[in-house]
């Protein structure tokens, strides 16, 4: 292309703005290079990128756009430049997702200039959610992954929302498998502390929990021991935690809306497949792996049986589900909140913290703060008018 044309028109919104537009510019040797349109609350700015391989018409290209831009009640500008507009700095092309509630121009501000600061450009803007919050998304190209990630994440933290950081292009429409950890993340209850009320042994779990927290003791141990005191438990205070398991905000919708576009879903857990496994029949879930609580004369023996799913067990899950879904890990998303994740988020292709302790967050690819967990989805690139869309749209 010899010369590029950016005509940019802008105005009140109404019907068949870029088809008049394009019908005028239909007389002239041109060629569309791009073109994209936003409209917000019925004000609509419209850009096309056109290129010519000879010298155009500038005079009657100017007054052609300008008489149909005031007859429909909008401004329009054009600019000239040089050809081949298009092809710098579209290499190493990233989404940055950004999350916050709300979402300040301070934070924008803070993170488009961390981007500028790195040799990064934003090449689009986008909205993805507004509610429950306020989700953006920007195509960025020039920069360097890990190091924008790192920057990003620290902005980010003193601004109070959450950053995203993840390859353009085909890889993250591959994705095609997403496994959750489940208390605190799937649920907002942590299954051993319901057993343990029923069991009148709250404090002793407690003080065990908060010692392999400290390192004092690994999981596979402190599961020994916490379960070891659920001995003589009747077993049917595993229907009743079942009955009080309350899932997070937006799981439903987070599972129902992979379901719909052929994603396979899989939860692992440190926690009991009789508490778990119906709770996944319910929701949709492909894949669960679970300890597995022994049970003899319609007692808890205090025992577990089988292999127990800790953090290697957690990771081996994954690898597991990939291969019954006929995925690599590449195309793997887990999402989890503690230390028990570490390895699964480490394997997976998208490793999400979720609410999680500092350690997990600093582990993870990116990391969501607020308490719905359908903001998955927006890593994704799926907005929440096309959730809703979909929802309606169910028989």
């Amino acid at each position: 292309m010899k010369i590029t044309l950016l005509i940019t028109v802008a105005g009140r919104d109404r019907p068949g703005v870029t088809s008049r537009l394009t019908a005028a510019l239909a007389a002239y040797p041109l060629t569309v290079l791009d073109i994209e349109q936003v409209v917000i609350r019925g004000h609509l700015v419209l850009g096309l990128l056109l290129g010519c391989d000879t010298s155009p018409d500038l005079t009657g290209i100017h007054r052609a756009v300008t008489a149909i831009a005031e007859d429909l009640g909008l401004t329009a500008e054009i600019t000239t430049g040089p050809g081949d507009p298009v092809g710098r700095g579209r290499r190493g092309r990233l989404h940055v997702t950004l999350l916050g509630s709300p979402l300040t121009p301070g934070a924008i501000n803070a993170i488009a200039g961390q981007i500028a600061a790195s040799g990064a450009n934003i090449d689009r803007i986008g909205r993805l959610a507004q509610r429950p919050v306020t989700c953006i998304e920007l195509d960025v190209s020039g920069g360097d992954p890990a190091v924008l990630r790192s920057e990003l994440a620290r902005t980010a933290t003193v601004h109070g929302v959450d950053v995203a950081v993840q390859r353009g292009g085909l890889h993250r429409r591959a994705m095609r498998l997403i496994v959750m950890d489940v208390d605190s993340t799937l649920i907002q209850d942590e299954v051993i502390d319901l057993l343990a009320e029923r069991a009148g042994c709250t404090a002793a779990v407690t003080e065990i929990t908060e010692a392999a927290m400290r390192g004092e003791l690994d999981f596979g141990a402190s599961l020994a021991e916490r379960v070891a005191l659920l001995a003589g438990l009747d077993e049917s205070a595993l229907a009743a935690v079942r009955a009080q398991l309350r899932l997070t905000p937006g799981a439903r919708t987070l599972i129902g809306t992979l379901s719909r576009l052929g994603y396979k879903t899989g939860i692992v857990s440190g926690g009991f497949t009789q508490v778990i496994e119906p709770l996944a029949a319910a929701l949709g879930i492909d894949y669960v792996a679970a300890n597995i609580l022994e049970v003899k004369d319609g007692k808890l023996t205090g025992r577990v049986t089988g292999q127990v799913v800790d953090r290697a067990g957690k990771a081996a899950a994954l690898r597991r589900f990939a291969d019954l879904a006929g995925v690599p890990l590449s195309q793997t998303i887990a999402v989890g909140d503690g230390a028990n994740d570490l390895d699964m988020i480490a394997a997976a292709g998208l490793g999400v913290a979720f609410n999680a302790k500092p350690v997990v967050r600093d582990a993870a690819d990116t990391s969501l703060s607020f308490p719905h967990l359908d903001a998955v989805l927006y890593l994704l690139g799926i907005s929440r008018d096309e959730v809703e869309a979909a929802q309606t749209a169910e028989p």
